[in-house]
């Protein structure tokens, strides 16, 4: 490994970690000496993260799992609770797009996924990880959210409205969480050469957007013990 050791002894979870900036983040996290428990629904893009962290000398857990099912999170926390006795870092990276189109269009059917994966399971992940963070010296959480949350784009409602109310859930938790050494953050990476990116805005030239590795590195700093900055939308790209 080419980093150094700052989060060496570190046990974190990245959600959607199979591919794009999960992928990334959780390498680099290995990279600076964390344990990294790997969580995503593809098995095999986690079983081949799982090979490079080995290689280059780090270690993780993998947990192929589906975070909309009905108690995967909670049988998680109870898991990481029986192993390590606490979570020192949270990320929240795991994101449904949904469908671009109007409003008035959106079926039932999208609008639950897409709420499921944005809001309803970084609060369940809440809810069942405060307790374990809380154990932890200096825990610190980065929910992934981004520039939609707090704009109003034509034909983005659905995603938009998940992402404005990931920031109002992550704000309010970091408010009751003030008082405690659990520092909360929300990371707008930008434009990022991701599967998600590529479907959004299938016209634009990959060649000019920023890899998740260059944004991996923010979340990496987030998750530090001397991380001081909570209840934040901390922006990746100027």
């Amino acid at each position: 490994m080419t980093d150094t050791s700052s989060l060496s002894g570190r046990v974190a979870l990245v959600t959607g970690a199979s591919r794009g900036l999960g992928y990334a983040t959780a390498k680099a996290l290995a990279a600076a000496g964390a344990h990294v428990i790997l969580t995503a629904r593809t098995r095999g893009g986690l079983e081949a993260l799982d090979d490079e962290i080995s290689a280059a000398g780090g270690s993780a857990t993998l947990v192929p799992m589906d975070l909309m099912g009905p108690d995967t999170i909670e049988k998680l926390a109870e898991a990481v609770a029986e192993r390590w006795g606490k979570l020192d870092i949270l990320v929240a990276n795991a994101g449904a797009l949904g469908k671009l189109m109007p409003a008035h269009q959106i079926p039932s059917k999208v609008w639950n996924e897409v709420l499921a994966v944005n809001l309803v399971a970084p609060a369940r992940l809440i809810r069942a990880f405060e307790p374990l963070l809380r154990k932890s010296d200096a825990g610190r959480a980065v929910f992934v959210t981004t520039s939609q949350g707090a704009q109003t784009r034509a034909y983005w409602a659905a995603y938009g409205a998940s992402k404005a109310g990931l920031e109002a859930l992550v704000k309010s938790w970091a408010a009751e969480l003030s008082d405690s050494p659990v520092r909360v953050n929300l990371l707008d990476p930008g434009r990022m050469r991701t599967a998600m990116r590529t479907k959004a805005v299938p016209g634009e030239n990959p060649e000019t957007v920023p890899q998740p590795e260059t944004v991996a590195p923010v979340i990496v700093e987030l998750s530090a013990p001397s991380e001081t900055r909570h209840g934040e939308v901390v922006k990746a790209q100027a």
